[in-house]
């Protein structure tokens, strides 16, 4: 195997193992036996915890631009079209069925104490916003609606409630409110 191919592998475990524990719940231990490889191979290839931890997140956020570019660059630049936003929002739809980049874009959000992840999760969102007012010619409100409604989707998922939405009428309410018939508790 190829030290590229190597290193993909070790992303991939890494994007795995911290999906599952977060930054604080993962050490490199656990990404080295998810990867099949030695701890010190991990951290001789990333140079440390935190290293590894925004690479993969920062890797998250690239698919969401670069999905969001392949959209923005098929269809003409109307902020009042719903086109748009409805490609927009389908691409995001099918990156986050990746669940191991949902909960890794989560544990990024949520990881400002970290003051590294923090600046990243902050350069994320203001690149996405920045993106979507540029590209589509929006209003900042507009772009805020399409990423909060994004966020709302991220924390259903994340806590599974499209699957569990039959156990609670207002959760399937959400849900198919959230989702429409793409997720929503009639798709399950």
């Amino acid at each position: 195997m190829s030290a590229p191919e190597r290193r993909e592998l070790v992303l991939a475990a890494a994007s795995r193992a911290f999906a599952v524990g977060g930054y604080a719940g993962t050490s490199t231990d656990a990404v080295a036996r998810e990867a099949g490889v030695s701890q010190p191979y991990v951290v001789r290839m990333f140079g440390s915890k935190v290293e590894l931890f925004l690479e993969v997140f920062r890797r998250a956020g690239d698919a969401i631009m670069a999905a969001f570019d392949a959209e923005l660059d098929k269809l003409e630049a109307d902020p009042h079209r719903d086109e748009i936003w409805d490609a927009l929002a389908s691409a995001y739809s099918e990156l986050v069925t990746d669940r191991d980049l949902l909960l890794v874009m989560m544990h990024g959000f949520t990881g400002g104490a970290v003051p590294e992840i923090g600046a990243q999760a902050r350069d994320c969102m203001s690149a996405i916003y920045q993106q979507l007012v540029r590209r589509t010619g929006c209003t900042p409100e507009r772009a805020r609606e399409f990423i909060a409604q994004g966020m709302l989707l991220n924390v259903l998922l994340a806590m599974q409630a499209p699957e569990h939405a039959h156990q609670d009428p207002a959760l399937a309410e959400l849900s198919s409110c959230a989702f429409g018939d793409t997720l929503g508790p009639s798709a399950s």
